[in-house]
């Protein structure tokens, strides 16, 4: 892709005016082109002193246009840090970066958790040995030796055998709903293209402003 191009299947960058149609082809794009994980997003979130954790995680989902609270969907360990944090301070910061197309894309918004249904859903597509590890997995705690985590994955798939493994209460996603979403596109000189699309709640409508590189 030329450097001087930021043209998509969505239009002119600079004529978009809804900014998840404008992800929606950028996406589109990256999973074409983009060699490896084009769902790969940092999220950050902070701990109860205010200091943050940025962590890569896989977008799961991303919510059709009729849908209220439309936003971006992962999953995780409820236990693990960002799980922890999430429940105590429900926001977030998300990035895409996608190296090979010139682009990013960032957003940050409210966080709240999908529903047991969405969470049941995802997490019987996952593969088996996947849904063992969830189970097995202290998420972001103290592991003393990486047999014991071996050993903890051998026991849960002695104890599921061959049955239908359950999602853990433990285990379920979050879904960010975007106040604020930015595209950042390369151009030559590094006088890059910016756009970036603000709310100030998920009920508004949205507002766009070009920012200087």
């Amino acid at each position: 892709m030329s450097q001087t191009s930021h043209d998509g299947p969505t239009g002119d960058f600079a004529e978009a005016v809804e900014p998840f149609l404008l992800f929606e082809g950028w996406f589109g794009e990256a999973r074409e082109k983009e060699p490896n994980d084009p769902n790969a997003m940092a999220i950050a979130t902070c701990d109860a002193s205010g200091l943050p954790n940025v962590r890569m995680v896989l977008l799961k989902g991303l919510d059709g246009p009729n849908v209220p609270g439309r936003g971006f969907v992962f999953y995780t360990n409820l236990e693990s840090a960002k799980g922890r944090e999430l429940a105590a301070n429900p926001q977030a910061a998300i990035v895409f970066h996608w190296k090979s197309l010139l682009r990013q894309v960032r957003a940050r918004g409210i966080i709240t958790p999908v529903s047991a249904e969405e969470a049941d859903e995802y997490y019987a597509s996952r593969h088996r040995t996947s849904r063992i590890g969830a189970w097995a997995s202290k998420q972001s705690r103290p592991l003393e030796s990486r047999l014991a985590l071996e050993k903890a994955v051998a026991l849960e798939t002695a104890r599921f055998g061959i049955s239908a493994i359950p999602r853990p209460p433990h285990w379920s996603g979050f879904r960010l709903t975007p106040l604020e979403i930015e595209f950042w596109s390369d151009r030559p000189f590094r006088l890059h293209d910016r756009l970036v699309f603000r709310r100030d709640t998920p009920d508004d409508g949205w507002t766009k402003t070009r920012l200087y590189p």
